[in-house]
């Protein structure tokens, strides 16, 4: 009886305790960190013409400066038509365009190995225009720089520079 009576009051004890705590919850992972800002330079061409005039050119110098301020990053330059001419005229008037801008971004220090280079033609108008229009804003290169890191180089390639060390 005794012991009954000494494990009475430790049993009504052990009844009335509560559960242990469940375990803290896992952290939650952080945020992804937010995409690289993109920065846009548009430069605009002549009716029928590939040719940089002198304010292309200084919006060009301006976007190879942005370029070469920051961190290595891919750049893309899409050139377009307006929709006077055949379809696939425009498309190679695009390119060439492309191209030209693409020349003077590397004349101005821009890496070629960070350079995207495209045509999309009359495709993707800036100003929407039935076909046979002469619409100047859709004459033009989009440089968009910032899209994600630089391309990788290619065979032969030579590699990149280090990263500045503490005292550069």
């Amino acid at each position: 009886m005794k012991r009954l009576l000494l494990f009475g009051p430790l049993l009504a004890l052990v009844a009335c305790a509560h559960p242990a705590p469940p375990p803290p919850a896992a952290a939650a992972p952080p945020p992804p960190p937010p995409p690289p800002a993109q920065t846009t330079f548009t430069v605009f061409f002549p009716w029928d013409s590939s040719t940089l005039t002198p304010e292309g050119s200084q919006i060009v110098e301006a976007a190879a400066t942005t370029f070469k301020s920051g961190a290595p990053s891919a750049v893309q330059v899409t050139g377009y038509t307006d929709t006077s001419g055949s379809p696939a005229y425009n498309q190679g008037l695009s390119e060439r365009r492309a191209q030209s801008v693409a020349s003077a971004l590397v004349q101005d220090g821009v890496p070629q190995s960070a350079l995207t280079v495209s045509g999309q033609g009359q495709n993707d108008l800036r100003v929407p225009t039935p076909p046979g229009v002469r619409e100047p804003q859709n004459r033009r290169v989009e440089i968009v720089e910032g899209a994600g890191p630089a391309p990788a180089p290619g065979p032969g390639a030579p590699p990149p520079p280090p990263p500045p060390g503490p005292n550069s």
